[in-house]
């Protein structure tokens, strides 16, 4: 993958770039995730949030307070075309979630883990050997 990823929406009002690598990709089967892209979940690049940059447009977003794992999520995406393009955790973390499929070029980007498999639709395909987890990704132990 090239060293800058450059992304958007699908009427092209949104523009962004990545300057970190992206390595994997992650599988949000959550149900909340389901309901924002209208499809089985998200499929994500996490990213820290200082590599992550619109450069054009401003996106519209909804503070999703109704997740399942109690965390407020701010829901980026075009108020124009409707495409979802990111999301943060409230307070901010220091990463974002990209949207895989808003990506400009994503070969070969794979599925590496899987969250919220528990919620996972029954027509939800998930590689066999992959990580996966039936609900969110187990907290770093404490240093």
């Amino acid at each position: 993958m090239s060293s800058t990823l450059t992304g958007g929406c699908l009427c092209g009002a949104i523009r962004y770039t990545i300057s970190a690598p992206v390595t994997a990709l992650r599988a949000c089967h959550c149900r909340n995730c389901q309901k924002s892209s209208g499809s089985g979940g998200t499929v994500n690049a996490v990213v820290p949030e200082d590599s992550f940059r619109i450069t054009q447009g401003t996106t519209r977003s909804y503070q999703d307070s109704a997740t399942q794992s109690g965390r407020t999520l701010s829901r980026h995406f075009c108020g124009d075309c409707g495409s979802p393009i990111y999301s943060h955790r409230n307070p901010k973390p220091g990463f974002v979630v990209v949207r895989a499929g808003s990506l400009d070029e994503s070969g070969g980007l794979k599925i590496a883990t899987h969250i919220w498999t528990a919620s996972a639709r029954a027509w939800s395909h998930i590689e066999p050997g992959t990580e996966r987890h039936p609900e969110n990704l187990p907290q770093p132990p404490s240093k």
